[in-house]
């Protein structure tokens, strides 16, 4: 039953603008979706909590196997991330968040013990799932996979501007080296390591703007008979 709900897998390294594509869609298609990363950094982020190191993999496994977390819209339609009742929707987004999620996350254990969940979002009439290996492990059937990249630096450039934005004072310098160090540290991983899936559609969206990175996707969407 599962494997005829369509998903359209969206992969990609930190800064490529997954998530933004990915929202863009579900909210098109009316689907489903999932940020497999926030699963990831609130695991990173409960064992912070817990006082467990990142690099106690057997410890970190545990957690990440009873992790209590949820997933709710506010009013204004802003997903607010809970673990064990609080919010840390603003913890996990930082990019010490980012590291988190980066480490933990090439902690074999901890990715089989998140695998079934992230396989529960499957739900009609369809899903939008960004992460980093929705179309090479935990959906390789998804009819529609897309790898969408960018360069180190323009990745930096963005996530530079997004902290300014908000009133954090940051270093471009610091966030490229962190953007490149999370990117070999992603793509060495001995499991699911962050790579294009063999029958993926690799969009590189340092020079094309959020909407025509959207509309070609779109385009994939209809010829597949998705839409």
């Amino acid at each position: 039953m599962a494997a005829a709900i369509p998903v359209i897998a969206v992969d990609g390294p930190s800064g490529a603008g997954k998530g933004t594509l990915s929202h863009l869609l579900a909210e098109r298609l009316h689907w489903h979706f999932l940020d497999s990363g926030a699963l990831y950094r609130v695991t990173g982020q409960a064992c912070l909590i817990e006082g467990v190191s990142w690099q106690d993999h057997a410890a970190v496994a545990e957690v990440a196997r009873h992790l209590q977390v949820s997933f709710v819209t506010d009013a204004g339609g802003e997903v607010r991330v809970s673990y064990r009742g609080c919010d840390v929707s603003r913890e996990i987004r930082t990019e010490e968040g980012g590291r988190g999620a980066s480490t933990v996350a090439a902690i074999p254990a901890v990715r089989e013990a998140l695998l079934a969940r992230q396989r529960d979002f499957r739900q009609p009439p369809g899903l939008v799932a960004d992460g980093r290996d929705m179309g090479t492990v935990v959906f390789p059937d998804a009819p529609l996979k897309i790898f969408l990249t960018a360069s180190a630096a323009e990745r930096a450039r963005r996530r530079y501007q997004q902290l300014l934005a908000k009133g954090e004072n940051v270093s471009l310098p610091r966030l490229l080296e962190d953007i490149e160090e999370r990117d070999a540290r992603d793509s060495s991983r001995s499991v699911a390591p962050l790579v294009p899936a063999e029958d993926a559609i690799v969009l590189d969206s340092s020079t094309m703007p959020i909407t025509e990175v959207f509309d070609t996707v779109m385009r994939a969407v209809r010829q597949r008979g998705l839409a």
